[in-house]
């Protein structure tokens, strides 16, 4: 996986490939290569930023598909401290597509809940490729609830496909599971702050991103439905993708002019993948920023103000 790159970032994977084997042949051969290194690391930032500049709507999907991308677990060890998973919706299983559990920000006591993917085959196989099922959200709503009950804040990290359409999924609720956690959080008496940290994809990313603020990674997406999806459906044609990305106004940018997302977190140059400790820096102080803000608000008020905001939504006027 080291080695994957996506069709766009081919011309920045050579030049890095060209710095690593001049780097390999300075310690092989004990040789000074720093004049050699300098213009191609210069020549490599430049054609970072200008291919990370220019990105359509579909080249951010797949960049916030990349399997290097920082995921939940990722941001659990780097941004927060002391994380205790709690497992279980003490209904049916626990859903290992779902993790959270009780954790630390910058010494304030949170519950952080986020859909988790796999970074191999066989983890991906268990994590079931972050498709979370029934039962995962019915963990997350029990994790909510008690926060709420401790007087926690809430942190979801939102990077899913969609919610798990198979047969088993369906016959255990999957369509209530993700409706009653939609519902509780409109009513929840605690600050909730949701952060799209890839893929923020249909009700599967809804069901646990009804939030007082909602964030978004530069180069997350944020849907109703897959671009292919949406081209099957409306075209019959999985291949017109780009055009749907186009049309469904799910980059970040698209977003805020929407009014759906709060704030872009910006990404280091070439994606949160090419240095996810970056990521993580730029994540800490908006996630700080925000919830200091928000424990400051009274239950009462944090419900009126969340009802309000989501009720602006899809407001328009006719002249």
């Amino acid at each position: 996986m080291a080695s994957y790159a996506l069709d766009f970032e081919k011309p920045i994977a050579e030049l890095e490939r060209q710095i690593d084997e001049l780097k390999r042949l300075a310690t092989d051969r004990e040789l000074d290569v720093q004049r050699e290194i300098a213009p191609l690391a210069e020549k490599l930032a430049l054609l970072r930023s200008e291919i990370y500049r220019n990105l359509t709507p579909y080249q951010r999907v797949q960049v916030a598909r990349h399997p290097r991308r920082p995921y939940t677990l990722d941001y659990l060890h780097s941004v927060f401290s002391d994380f205790v998973e709690l497992h279980g919706d003490r209904l049916y299983r626990d859903d290992p597509a779902i993790v959270g559990g009780l954790a630390r920000l910058d010494g304030q006591s949170v519950v952080v809940i986020g859909q988790q993917k796999g970074r191999d085959t066989k983890d991906n196989l268990r994590r079931n490729f972050g498709m979370p099922h029934p039962e995962g959200y019915r963990k997350a709503l029990r994790l909510m609830k008690m926060a709420e009950r401790f007087g926690l804040p809430v942190v979801t990290l939102i990077d899913t496909p969609g919610a798990f359409p198979g047969l088993g999924a369906e016959e255990r609720g999957q369509a209530e599971a993700i409706a009653r956690n939609i519902e509780e959080m409109a009513v929840l008496r605690t600050p909730i702050v949701a952060v799209i940290i890839g893929e923020g994809g249909s009700g599967g990313a809804l069901a646990i991103a009804v939030g007082d603020r909602v964030l978004i990674f530069e180069n997350a997406v944020y849907s109703v439905i897959s671009p292919e999806g949406c081209a099957a459906i409306l075209w019959r044609d999985a291949s017109l993708r780009e055009r749907a990305a186009e049309s469904l106004r799910l980059t970040a940018p698209d977003l805020i002019a929407l009014g759906v997302v709060d704030e872009i977190i910006p990404e280091p140059a070439g994606g949160a993948h090419a240095d996810p400790d970056a990521a993580a820096l730029a994540l800490a102080p908006v996630l700080k920023r925000h919830l200091a803000e928000l424990v400051r608000v009274r239950p009462e008020k944090l419900v009126r103000r969340r009802a309000e905001k989501y009720l602006r939504m899809g407001k328009f006027e006719e002249s």
